[in-house]
């Protein structure tokens, strides 16, 4: 659960080498009031875990995406499709938990780690058409986000 503080296209993270190509990046920030649950995007593979170790600053401010302790998962789908999802920890949190790992099969909708009190969550993808807006609150599990196009 949380709240959508951004929508932004964006290059890709560089520590997972695409910082040459455009993606729409979905910032959903988590108060300390809401389910720190991180549930997968859609199903697949996790192609590449890669942990950045970071500042503490407040998850809510866009910077807490380049500045913060993080923890990136590459996923891929069975079209080859790619799709990243961050785990950022904030000013209070200072944990994140990933319970997958590399070539672990995943299935959309599943619990797959934690981040605790006060976090964010970032998704970076290309080629799906959005169906949340900022200031949108969010239901893990439930609320779609993007659609294929």
């Amino acid at each position: 659960d949380g709240k959508i503080t951004q929508i932004i296209e964006i290059n890709g993270p560089t520590e997972l080498g695409l910082e040459g190509k455009k993606y729409t990046r979905i910032s959903i920030f988590m108060d300390v009031l809401c389910c720190h649950v991180n549930r997968v995007p859609y199903t697949g593979i996790i192609n590449k875990i890669f942990y950045k170790p970071g500042k503490y600053i407040n998850a809510a401010f866009d910077k807490a995406s380049e500045d913060n302790e993080r923890n990136y998962l590459q996923l891929k789908n069975a079209d080859g499709e790619e799709v990243t999802v961050v785990q950022i920890a904030g000013m209070i949190a200072r944990r994140i938990v990933c319970d997958v790992k590399e070539g672990d099969a995943i299935n959309q909708g599943d619990r797959f780690g934690m981040i605790r009190f006060g976090s964010k969550v970032d998704l970076y993808f290309e080629n799906y058409n959005l169906l949340v807006r900022k200031g949108q609150n969010t239901v893990a599990g439930e609320t779609l986000l993007a659609i294929k196009k």
